[in-house]
């Protein structure tokens, strides 16, 4: 696993106009949600879990996932025991996992994708996974990660595929709550150059990796977690706005 530091990510002030300004409205956006959220007494994780009465380790929530025929986004919140991981990077009340199925690949990206598919999920067309957001006890993302394939079963795609994927997540219903879906949406746009530096340093770590026996990298259990950053909303607005005020001088 690769821990990530800012230095390892690109410089907010040299990404484009545009892109700046794009990760600001999404993080006004994300800022929105959890103040709304707060004033209700409640968080993402809350607002997602309302519905079920019980929580348990490994299940998905929603049952079923939240998935957008319009994007064929998908994502989900589930939980591990925290002896799987020993806490080794922090500790946390479970995560989501979002993904774009291969039929929302844009033609110009299916074209230069050569998914590998995990040959035990038991999706017949599994989608490619772009990144998961820790959630800690208080409701609030903590941090962002990557994982193997064999941890959700996706069809693997090369980082520079999976960069080019993550304009492509949009889940645009309300169900089962507008505040979540919107905000899981701002939060893949306010930190895309994280994500982006996290997905090649994934590829790096399983390109490096030597299992210990014949299986395959992308199956061994004992490679899960590949890259990892520690992230803050305010923190990561706050170098937005210093990023845009430094082009504008």
């Amino acid at each position: 696993m690769r821990i990530l530091g800012l230095e390892d990510i690109q410089p907010l002030e040299t990404l484009s106009q545009s892109l700046l300004d794009e990760m600001y409205e999404a993080g006004q956006s994300v800022l929105e949600c959890e103040r709304n959220l707060l004033e209700a007494g409640s968080n993402v994780v809350a607002e997602l879990l309302e519905a079920d009465r019980d929580f348990y380790q490994w299940d998905h929530y929603p049952d079923g996932d939240v998935y957008c025929p319009g994007s064929h986004a998908q994502y989900y919140y589930h939980s591990h025991p925290p002896d799987v991981r020993g806490n080794s990077w922090g500790e946390e009340h479970g995560h989501f996992h979002t993904f774009l199925r291969q039929m929302g690949f844009p033609a110009e990206v299916a074209e230069d994708a050569s998914p590998d598919p995990d040959p035990a999920s038991p999706d017949t067309e599994p989608p490619a996974h772009l990144v998961a957001i820790s959630m800690g006890f208080d409701g609030k993302a903590a941090r962002l990660f990557t994982t193997n394939r064999w941890v959700t079963g996706e069809a693997w795609c090369d980082a520079p595929i999976v960069t080019r994927l993550l304009r492509h997540f949009h889940i645009g219903h309300h169900d089962p709550s507008p505040i979540v879906n919107q905000w899981i949406n701002g939060m893949l746009i306010l930190f895309r150059p994280t994500v982006e530096a996290l997905l090649h340093a994934r590829d790096d770590v399983v390109a490096q990796h030597a299992p210990e026996t014949s299986t395959h990298v992308l199956d061994d259990k004992n490679l899960e977690v590949t890259s990892i950053s520690e992230i803050d909303v305010n923190e990561q607005m706050m170098r937005i706005i210093a990023a845009r005020g430094r082009r504008s001088a």
